[in-house]
């Protein structure tokens, strides 16, 4: 099943209504709430309960048990939360033009891009966006509501695909000089930019400082999208590999069990490289593949997000 809706003969509004079902659908109802949990928004602070107000009250913010106790419908309410600005960072290099499974590696990013920027929608939260291009880093303020998002959402579908663009450790600088106030950032990239020739060298992806710097005044969110193939070759014979960043290509010869196995093992030893050094500048990790079910793997990474909250503010027992 083609999870995001990404067909090429529908027209962009239809593709990117169909992903707007997709994600409310699916989320909306899985995370219990209008927000990603790895977020500082509503619902945090629990403050009461008032009287149901149809029309007006979500029916999943019902307080269940002063419902039931007083037999009248009432809501639980939170102390109000500011107002949110993420701004999300999109790689449109050439390497995201890689797909084997369900999508390209650039669907997955603008499908990443839309479960944030739905989830978020309200409250007078904005969304704004940085595209790395060819042309350079194309900016979107941050600006709130659907259509704004809709907007924006079809900007980074129509986005000509760049051969050249801007690396990905200039475009997360310029983010870090433009966005002086505190909020969100998501980063979208595969992460091979950066990196030495061969993925595997000694120093740090030449992103992980400026990924750093960023995660010391915002709160990032590192989004890795990924292709199998990318991680192990297939047995198909004599097949011809093009580096997309560079356009060389190479005749290798699949059969060989040997060389299959030394590049799942060279494959393992770059992706623990880029999730070290997501580790090390203090962003979240969230890895997504195109032969996965993404929006379970946002679910998951929410929970699991939710259950550090909730132990790193649990009181501890002094011990008696």
């Amino acid at each position: 099943m083609n999870q995001g809706g990404f067909h090429p003969e529908l027209l962009p509004e239809r593709r990117l209504r169909r992903l707007e079902l997709l994600i409310t659908r699916r989320l909306d109802g899985l995370l219990h709430g209008s927000y990603l949990g790895l977020l500082p928004g509503v619902g945090s602070e629990p403050a009461g309960s008032r009287e149901y107000r149809p029309g007006e009250d979500e029916v999943r913010r019902m307080d269940w048990a002063v419902t039931a106790r007083t037999t009248v419908p009432h809501v639980r309410t939170v102390d109000a939360d500011r107002e949110l600005a993420t701004h999300v960072l999109v790689d449109a290099s050439a390497s995201m033009d890689f797909g084997t499974a369900e999508l390209e590696k650039r669907e997955l990013a603008l499908a990443a891009v839309a479960a944030v920027g739905f989830l978020t929608l309200g409250n007078g939260n904005r969304l704004g966006a940085h595209l790395l291009t060819g042309e350079g880093v194309r900016r979107f303020p941050a600006r709130g509501g659907r259509q704004a998002l809709l907007s924006l959402l079809r900007a980074v579908l129509l986005t000509p695909r760049a051969e050249h663009p801007v690396p990905l450790a200039a475009g997360i600088e310029a983010l870090h000089r433009q966005t002086p106030r505190t909020g969100l950032v998501v980063v979208v990239s595969d992460f091979l930019d950066g990196l030495d020739e061969d993925g595997l060298g000694p120093g740090a992806p030449a992103w992980e400082e400026p990924l750093r710097r960023l995660a010391v005044r915002h709160q990032v969110l590192a989004v890795q999208v990924g292709d199998p193939r990318e991680q192990e070759l297939p047995d198909v014979g004599l097949l011809t590999l093009v580096d997309p960043e560079t356009g060389r290509r190479r005749e290798v010869p699949t059969a060989g069990r040997r060389l299959r196995e030394r590049y799942a093992a060279a494959a393992v030893e770059q992706q623990a490289t880029i999730a070290a050094a997501v580790k090390r500048s203090g962003a979240a990790h969230l890895p997504l593949r195109t032969d996965r079910d993404w929006i379970a793997d946002i679910v998951r990474h929410v929970h699991a997000r939710r259950r550090l909250s909730r132990a790193a503010v649990r009181p501890r027992r002094t011990p008696r």
